[in-house]
């Protein structure tokens, strides 16, 4: 028998299994379900003892030496009781720590334990009784893990260096001393020198011209969690999208960044129309150097997005509605340890795909679904194959493993379609008035999983009588592979995509495809046969030019095609592609594919020798475990 009884919920999922590690008892009440500290496995910050709640940053950047100097000054709120206050380090070097008021610093006993090749060293710092600031004078090193530095060279604009930092999931630490966890949030002031034909830039209030100087001042009046610091230095214009956006990119590429982001006003008063208001202020835009190893980064106030998405037709702007769902879904109420990402991710790509439905109809976000769901079944089929169907539940357990293992497609996909489930199940205007009320109710709070369907079992189910069971959302959190009852999109466009591939198969004619979108040509180019002959493969190649598409989407997805059919005209162009482009998601399923063949590995491995100076860490460290290398080879 199905109990809807929310006691039984919560008994079954605090029973004994490895992967429900944050487990409720049954009775927890709902105050102290949602405001207990949770310890994050990630961090060694203890904050039920001392937990941080301001940083005044002060740093210079040199460029000369690839480091910068800085000074972290962190007000705490503690327990009387606690004797000392542990941060998160790595890489770091500490030159003196000091506690007491700004202006009135005495020096304090402190201790750096021994490094882990993951987490690195706990900075533990002596408290007296009445200690609530503390001041970390330090250095980065070359293994700062989050700051990638370029060279003119490796820049669009070939003029300038560049520097960016990307944080998540727990790198803000190699280059900050704080309590690296996402259930930590803080407020932060910077001031930050740069050589003064720079500008720099941080997630929080910034300027939109150089000031000649190289001096900036930087304020967060609204509290993020570490993996949300953010800083790029460049040679950077702005230009303004609306009253309360722009984007900021190198001089060459700004105009075409400016084209290609001009509907972010309207997303932003879509998502306010689906979601509530927009509560960071401005919503403004940085194009990075093609390095940045992701499609964005949801920074507050400057997302971080990678050129790839430039194609100058606005045909990858899903990117932005996702980036800009962020917002609300990750920045606003936040995965409180990164085994609860799908809380982040899954929530942001339904509100993305909302988004894009508002903006270019239901048919067009249906083709997002349906390439969404693709991806996951290949996906979810690979993991099951190789013994690794825990990783499949979106509760995940990554105690002594890198965050970065669970940012899949479960987290992303799974995650949208269980959304998406619920949206069915509950009826759009119900789960519309849900999801409202969650994000308003929950601002600026970290959410566990356990917490997440305790507040949906007691504000949806039990409140609008939704027959929703324990074994269904058991199936769809804590057990492996895709449930039975996965929501299916149904696009018109891919059938009619369908229909012109059996055409082109049963009577050898190419489709008529001028007015496809990106999405169309991603699902033509992923359901090609598999056991094509050369001569249709080049057939195709010359009608439509993939091998030198400028559309980066069009070019993976056939790169991944041309390696499986062995198709040699498109290496050289897939070799330039590895070298210039760094963002992960291209770069992981094309090196496995190549991994796959000696002769292919050899190729990728040659490659790989000029492309990894170009990576940034989170990219270069993916791709040395595919191709069995370590950063010293």
């Amino acid at each position: 028998m199905r109990s809807l009884a929310l006691i039984t919920l919560l008994a079954i999922f605090g029973c004994s299994d490895a992967n429900r590690n944050s487990s409720l008892p049954t009775s927890t009440t709902d105050e102290d379900l949602m405001t207990t500290p949770v310890k994050d496995i990630h961090s060694f910050a203890e904050p039920s003892q001392a937990i941080m709640q301001h940083l005044v940053w002060q740093a210079e950047v040199d460029f000369d030496s690839s480091l910068i100097t800085a000074k972290a000054s962190i007000r705490i709120s503690r327990d009387p009781k606690a004797e000392s206050v542990i941060l998160d380090t790595k890489n770091l070097i500490i030159d003196s720590v000091k506690t007491g008021p700004p202006g009135q610093e005495s020096p304090c006993e402190f201790t750096l334990g021994e490094p882990d090749n993951l987490l690195g060293s706990a900075l533990k710092i002596s408290l007296s009784p009445n200690t609530e600031w503390v001041h970390i004078y330090y250095r980065t090193t070359e293994e700062a893990e989050a700051l990638q530095w370029l060279s003119p060279q490796q820049t669009s604009g070939k003029q300038q260096p560049f520097l960016f930092t990307q944080s998540q999931a727990i790198l803000a630490r190699t280059w900050i001393p704080l309590q690296d966890s996402p259930g930590i949030r803080f407020t932060y002031d910077a001031t930050v020198k740069v050589p003064e034909q720079l500008l720099a830039l941080m997630s929080a209030e910034n300027p939109q011209e150089k000031n000649g100087l190289g001096v900036y001042q930087f304020k967060m009046e609204q509290p993020i969690p570490a993996y949300l610091m953010a800083l790029a230095v460049g040679d950077l214009q702005f230009t303004s999208l609306g009253p309360r956006s722009g984007v900021y990119a190198e001089p060459n590429l700004i105009d075409k960044a400016a084209y290609e982001f001009d509907e972010i006003e309207k997303m932003i008063s879509i998502a306010e129309e689906l979601y509530g208001p927009y509560g960071w202020s401005r919503y403004d835009l940085i194009v990075l150097p093609p390095s940045f190893p992701f499609g964005g980064m949801e920074n507050p106030r400057l997302t971080f997005a990678t050129p790839t998405i430039l194609a100058g037709d606005r045909s990858l702007t899903s990117l932005v509605a996702h980036e800009l769902a962020h917002s609300w879904s990750g920045n606003l109420v936040t995965n409180a340890t990164w085994d609860d990402f799908w809380l982040n991710e899954g929530f942001t790509v339904y509100f993305e795909n909302r988004i894009m439905e508002a903006l270019n109809g239901r048919d067009y976000s249906e083709m997002l679904a349906l390439l969404s769901l693709q991806g996951l079944r290949a996906e979810v089929a690979e993991m099951m194959e190789t013994n690794k169907a825990g990783d499949t539940h979106l509760k995940l357990n990554l105690k002594n493993r890198n965050p970065d293992d669970g940012m899949t497609a479960i987290a992303y996909d799974k995650g949208y379609f269980f959304l998406r489930w619920l949206e069915e199940r509950s009826g759009r205007s119900v789960w519309d008035r849900f999801l409202v009320n969650y994000f308003k109710e929950n601002e600026f709070q970290s959410m566990t999983t356990e917490q997440f369907l305790h507040y949906l079992q007691k504000n949806l189910i039990e409140k609008q009588h939704i027959n929703i069971y324990q074994d269904e959302l058991e199936e769809w959190v804590y057990q492996s592979g895709l449930p039975d009852n996965l929501p299916e999109p149904v696009s018109t466009k891919f059938e009619l995509v369908d229909a012109a591939l059996i055409s082109w198969i049963d009577n050898d004619s190419l489709p008529a495809s001028d007015q496809w979108s990106t999405h169309e040509w991603l699902h033509f180019i992923r359901n090609l046969p598999e056991d094509l002959d050369s001569n249709s493969v080049k057939a195709q190649d010359v009608n439509y030019n993939f091998t030198q598409s400028g559309n980066a989407e069009i070019q993976a997805a056939w790169f991944e095609k041309a390696i499986a059919y062995q198709y040699q005209p498109a290496y050289p162009a897939m070799a330039d592609f590895l070298i210039h482009v760094g963002r992960r998601k291209f770069l992981t399923p094309l090196y496995k594919a190549l991994s796959q063949t000696e002769s292919g590995k050899e190729f990728a491995l040659q490659v790989y020798q000029d492309a990894r100076p170009n990576y940034h860490f989170v990219s270069a460290n993916s791709i040395d475990a595919i191709l069995g290398v370590s950063n010293t080879d």
